[in-house]
């Protein structure tokens, strides 16, 4: 993440008014999503079917995954706000944390994708890797894989002349750890080649239940859902993908237009980063009915014990 903006020593100065601008957006934002995932995640764990079904189960990954992301970036903006700085070795495990969590997302949508597949396949015999209570071993096999390019990313990484990864004291950003050209391009090239397998993952998916619906006179309705379903599922990639263009927004927008460098850094972290993270879950989960009906029905019933609370509070006058 760049420095989005320096502090001033004038508490009242223009800089440190853009500062708290930004944080009064950025902090009500992640305030606001983050209780949407844990109304989701309450509903999934207060309703036994949900848990019960693969799609719900890796839904709920899903969410937790995105929650991860959101803290892991909302915080890194945070320490670039406040241009913190502390030694490497304290500084490694949250951009390893924030960049794994963040390739975990389109290993989760390919999955889901695959999910929906197998259940039009086969409806009647579920195959024993999808079950409910086996789908646990599909998660932990993402998170590892996920896991492999910070680990080589950090492995190949150069030592800087003069800084002690114990005890220099240094800006929380991925340009730390990523400043060698054999580390770009080996980002760049898997980077491209991971997002490109989830592409060809969920395409391939679509095109075959696109088939099989021509082939199947009954049921149909389930099969369109499924398809129309990791039709989403690659809405939601396109999402996750605009953070790899949030470099080259950022350098037109250097190039092209009369802002300060720390607003034009803001601009396309809150645009390209935060909110397609806000919106791929919330549409995926108000698309589902029975997710949408439980939704409401909780919402309603936090509102009226709020309400009832209230009015039966004894008035101190």
């Amino acid at each position: 993440m760049q420095n989005v903006t320096g502090l001033s020593g004038n508490p009242t100065s223009p800089t440190n008014l853009h500062i708290i601008i930004k944080v009064c957006v950025v902090v009500p934002f992640f305030t606001i999503f983050l209780f949407c995932i844990v109304l989701m995640l309450y509903i999934f764990a207060s309703n036994r079917h949900f848990m019960d079904s693969t799609r719900y189960i890796l839904f709920a990954f899903m969410l937790v995954n995105d929650a991860l992301v959101m803290l892991s970036s909302v915080l890194l903006f945070l320490l670039a706000i406040g241009q913190s700085r502390f030694p490497i070795v304290f500084c490694a495990p949250l951009l390893f944390f924030s960049t794994a969590s963040f390739l975990n997302t389109p290993l989760i949508l390919a999955t889901m994708s695959l999910e929906r597949y197998v259940a039009i396949m086969y409806p009647l015999q579920c195959p024993p890797a999808w079950r409910s209570d086996r789908v646990w071993i599909i998660l932990l096999c993402l998170w590892l894989i996920s896991c492999v390019l910070p680990t080589v990313d950090f492995s190949i990484a150069e030592a800087r002349p003069g800084v002690d990864v114990l005890s220099t004291p240094v800006y929380c950003n991925p340009v730390v750890l990523n400043s060698s050209p054999v580390q770009i391009s080996f980002k760049v090239y898997l980077n491209g080649l991971f997002f490109g397998a989830v592409a060809v993952i969920i395409l391939s998916t679509y095109i075959k239940i696109l088939l099989e619906t021509k082939k199947m006179r009954q049921d149909r309705a389930s099969v369109n859902k499924a398809m129309h379903t990791v039709l989403l599922h690659g809405f939601q990639l396109l999402l996750c993908l605009m953070a790899f263009t949030n470099p080259i927004t950022e350098r037109l927008l250097l190039l092209n237009a009369y802002l300060l460098p720390g607003d034009i850094y803001f601009f396309t972290f809150f645009c390209f980063c935060l909110i397609p993270r806000f919106l791929s879950p919330l549409i995926y989960g108000w698309r589902d009915k029975s997710l949408r009906d439980h939704m409401r029905k909780v919402t309603f019933c936090c509102s009226y014990s709020l309400r009832t609370r209230c009015m039966l509070k004894p008035s101190r006058f």
